[in-house]
């Protein structure tokens, strides 16, 4: 099963490249928990931002603020996968600055009472 210390991973990205981003980071093993594979959330909100001089944005225009619909991506990750889980995130988001977090999570003891097992 590997490293027991697991991360969070949360995403911020268009429609557009949710489901080609998803399946890079399943692949790289993002994702995975227990005896599940392929677990995420994801929720749409809107995002807003203004690109300024030297960027390359995605969508908008230069020096004027931008705002569209986001779907923000969370899901699990093993610490042994996390780099080729980012990796995998940097090459496969559309945007020049992904945003996105890395959150570790506090230990735990998974519990299943016997009579849900």
């Amino acid at each position: 099963m590997g490293s027991s210390i697991l991360y969070k991973l949360v995403i911020f990205l268009p429609e557009t490249a949710l489901a080609s981003v998803k399946a890079a980071l399943f692949e790289a093993g993002a994702g995975a928990f227990g005896h599940y594979d392929c677990c995420c959330w994801e929720s749409s909100g809107q995002s807003q931002y203004r690109p300024l001089a030297g960027s390359h944005p995605h969508s908008g225009e230069m020096g004027r603020l931008h705002v569209e619909t986001e779907y923000r991506l969370e899901m699990v990750c093993r610490e042994e996968v996390l780099e080729e889980a980012v990796t995998a995130l940097w090459h496969h988001h559309p945007y020049e600055q992904p945003a996105y977090e890395v959150i570790q999570l506090h230990p735990f003891t998974l519990f299943i009472p016997p009579n849900l097992s």
